[in-house]
């Protein structure tokens, strides 16, 4: 347990306070460093936190407590939310405020956030590739794989499915976990029979909704990103070596939980 100090104030101490706003080390004099600096980490903290609940999420559904999952879910989906909203400062830059200060950034790229990618690999897309950028750091790396060869939290709601009785294949629910889940046609059949049926699924209706809600406000996250890069430097290479918006608009046309979107053109 936490021992307090009586002199200090415990809210600061709880939250180590000191330490976190004594993060915030500004490599340059520009007006608008401050707010992509901190911004950029609020963003990183929360990625902790979405991946936090999705793994807890993913946890209960494989104890086939449904009602937990799905309250935990929601509050992911808030998580979410406020991450799309994360953008607001810095959309507004002009493309002078973001070149006082870009060069600052070296190599550097949000790219390179290795909790967005522990939070990517938990709701899906898992890529071997993009664990071992971070080879060189050990302590990480070895983060990243536990991760990346664990089940995900379509794999836990697919093994939900699958004891359900609803056709979702064997080879779906007994796979090499650090795989890229790809999408199947008896998968999207499986929600087709719960979208057909919805009273009869309720919670399972619910389940895939909110998947659905998550993949979505993802999405949106994904399109601001894009959006906000092409505001700042248009057609210009992104910071760590990747092609910049052109990057950025193929990872937005990715989708989480494929079979979910594909259900829709059935209904």
């Amino acid at each position: 347990m936490l021992e307090l100090d009586a002199s200090a104030n415990p809210f600061s101490v709880y939250l180590n306070a000191d330490t976190l706003h004594s993060l915030q080390e500004f490599r340059t004099k520009a007006p608008a460093e401050p707010s992509f600096f901190i911004v950029s980490q609020v963003q990183d903290l929360l990625f902790h936190l979405a991946y936090v609940e999705a793994a807890q999420a993913r946890d209960q559904l494989d104890l086939d407590d449904l009602d937990g999952a799905l309250w935990t879910m929601r509050r992911l989906k808030r998580v979410l939310n406020v991450l799309v909203a994360t953008w607001e400062p810095l959309s507004g830059f002009s493309p002078q405020d973001f070149a006082e200060f870009r060069d600052a950034l070296g190599e550097g790229s949000g790219f390179q956030s290795f909790m967005y990618r522990k939070l990517e690999f938990v709701l899906g897309l898992k890529r071997r590739s993009m664990a071992d950028m971070h080879a060189k750091d050990p302590q990480v790396h070895q983060a990243l794989r536990e991760v990346l060869d664990a089940p995900g939290l379509y794999d836990a709601v697919l093994r939900l499915l699958h004891r359900s009785g609803l056709p979702v294949p064997d080879d779906v629910v007994h796979r090499d976990w650090a795989e890229e889940y790809r999408e199947r046609d008896e998968v999207t059949e499986a929600w087709r029979q719960v979208y057909a049926s919805p009273h009869q699924h309720r919670a399972t209706f619910e389940l895939a909704e909110l998947l659905t809600d998550i993949a979505f406000d993802f999405g949106r996250w994904r399109t601001t990103h894009m959006l906000t890069v092409e505001r700042l430097i248009g057609s210009k290479a992104g910071s760590g070596g990747s092609s910049g918006v052109d990057f950025l608009r193929r990872v937005a046309d990715h989708r989480f939980f494929p079979e979910l979107w594909a259900v829709r053109a059935g209904l």
